[in-house]
């Protein structure tokens, strides 16, 4: 009698294309998601929380990879990827947008960082494999909040989903032990401690890998249109 689990593994892995990102080189590489894309671990078809908004955001930012700027601190490259939430398809041409604070805790467009409206802001549209890149530097802190990116995701028009993206606080200790970070000590709170963490915060967590030139962090974000 043959096994049931092999065979019924085998029927679900031929129900759809594997969905696998390459997230190193600039390059990304996937097929269709669906019943495979779950069964193999590589999709999270998971509706992602949505999060405030927050007050530092400004519309009309601009369509482009690298949003440093010239900003100090350590690169950080984001591979966003977007898939339907009811499907595990990827999206193409979703535009994903982003933006979040300097090493000193500052936002451009506010402030201290009023005299600019555009670094570590920026716009990417995902390719065929729901895939959006970015290049920018580990987010710095402010008080009241954990270390965090802000994010949006716009389909069709529309705004399909509002999150946070955040990392872990071991990460970050390693991280902020060098400069520019390493001159604001005592960073309060940490994720546990955050108010908007604390709901849903850890099915945002980026998963960072450290390279030689950067950290690499990505993502797979569930949204309904």
């Amino acid at each position: 009698m043959p096994d049931i689990r092999l065979t019924r593994r085998r029927s679900l892995l031929g129900l759809g294309g594997m969905f696998a990102a390459a997230l190193g080189a600039g390059a990304a590489k996937a097929t269709s998601s669906g019943p495979a894309g779950v069964a193999s671990g590589q999709v999270k078809c998971v509706l992602t929380p949505e999060m405030t908004e927050g007050p530092y955001y400004i519309s009309g930012e601009k369509l482009r990879r690298d949003i440093t700027e010239g900003k100090p601190g350590a690169r950080l490259d984001l591979v966003l990827t977007v898939v339907d939430a009811s499907t595990c398809r990827p999206i193409r041409g979703a535009t994903v947008d982003i933006w979040h604070c300097d090493a000193g805790g500052v936002y451009s467009g506010f402030g201290t960082g009023a005299s600019s409206r555009t670094f570590l802001r920026g716009l990417q549209k995902t390719n065929a494999h729901g895939v959006a890149h970015f290049r920018t530097i580990y987010p710095g802190w402010y008080p009241g909040r954990t270390v965090h990116i802000h994010v949006k995701v716009h389909v069709g028009g529309n705004v399909v989903h509002t999150g946070q993206l955040f990392f872990s606080d071991r990460l970050t200790d390693a991280v902020y032990r060098k400069a520019p970070y390493s001159r604001r000590p005592n960073r309060s709170p940490r994720n546990s401690g955050d108010a908007i963490f604390v709901n849903g915060g850890k099915r945002s967590m980026l998963a960072v890998k450290k390279r030689p030139a950067a950290y690499r962090g990505a993502i797979t974000m569930g949204v309904t249109r």
